[in-house]
């Protein structure tokens, strides 16, 4: 039984037309893409102009459609090096494009992804719409080459759906049980096999070995406590994956991280957890001196 269970999982991707090696090529490729879409609004959000000019070809073209108040269709066509300039410039709100799912077609060096967003200046809504990107792989990675969007203001999802409601309470349930030192609950998120990822370059543990290495820390009152300045989650279009990115401030001072998860036959576990330390980029020299000694 064992025997013919092991083969017809070896031979199921062949059997609905996936081979095993391009599916799992498929899904690198997919979150590759999407990592630069998501940097993008990253940057976007932190002021940083370096770090949203990265994931861009420098021939690359922007194009905003919408109507005008006689309900006429306009096209504008927008600037990089404006877009960049804007983004650089220090304003007082946050920038918080909010990405409510990841359309991704492959083929290839080539990729196509509808983001559905909305816009918020801080905490204060501007508007909504659907961005439609353009990549191609280079010998550098994935690299923007076009964006065109729609803008309106009426009928926009302002928050989360169910799903990312869910998943939200699940990843600040896995924090406070940090915060508790509830073993249990916090190792319980976290799925077999999963891997955490800290912020010394030897800390990559898998499930297990975290286990072994927070033992201490879970035996006090606390083990640790990170407070979540703010958090976005994206589900896939199967609805049975998901992945965030989050602002914490630590003991260490603020860090990211970034995290994926999987729904499982016994519910939606944390497979991987990516933690960093942010550094300023006018510090960042000072800090890889610092680094070396």
């Amino acid at each position: 039984m064992k025997k013919s269970l092991l083969l017809f999982l070896l031979i199921l991707p062949f059997v609905i037309g996936i081979p095993t090696g391009l599916a799992t090529a498929q899904t690198t490729q997919r979150t590759e893409v999407v990592q630069t879409i998501q940097q993008l609004f990253d940057g976007m959000r932190a002021g940083d102009s370096s770090m949203v000019s990265s994931v861009f070809d420098r021939n690359a073209t922007m194009y905003t459609t919408f109507y005008d108040q006689e309900g006429n269709p306009q096209l504008r066509e927008g600037s990089l090096a404006n877009f960049l300039k804007a983004i650089g410039t220090p304003h007082e709100k946050v920038w918080d494009e909010r990405i409510w799912s990841y359309d991704v077609q492959i083929d290839q060096s080539m990729a196509s992804v509808w983001t559905p967003y909305t816009f918020f200046r801080g905490e204060d809504f501007s508007h909504c719409g659907v961005n439609a990107f353009q990549l191609y792989k280079s010998t550098e990675g994935w690299k923007i080459i076009h964006i065109m969007d729609t803008r309106q203001q009426e009928e926009c999802q302002m928050k989360p759906d169910g799903v990312q409601r869910k998943l939200e309470g699940l990843i600040s349930s896995w924090h406070q049980a940090a915060t508790d030192a509830d073993e249990d609950i916090y190792f319980g998120l976290m799925a077999p096999g999963s891997i955490f990822i800290g912020t010394d370059a030897s800390e990559r543990w898998t499930k297990d070995e975290f286990m072994t290495y927070a033992e201490s820390a879970f035996q006090k009152e606390t083990a640790w406590d990170f407070k979540t300045v703010y958090r976005h989650i994206t589900v896939a279009d199967d609805r049975r994956q998901a992945w965030w990115d989050e602002k914490l401030d630590t003991w260490m001072g603020t860090c990211m991280a970034t995290g994926v998860l999987q729904k499982t036959p016994t519910g939606w576990k944390i497979t991987h957890y990516q933690l960093s330390l942010a550094v300023p980029n006018d510090k960042i020299k000072a800090f890889q001196e610092l680094v070396k000694e």
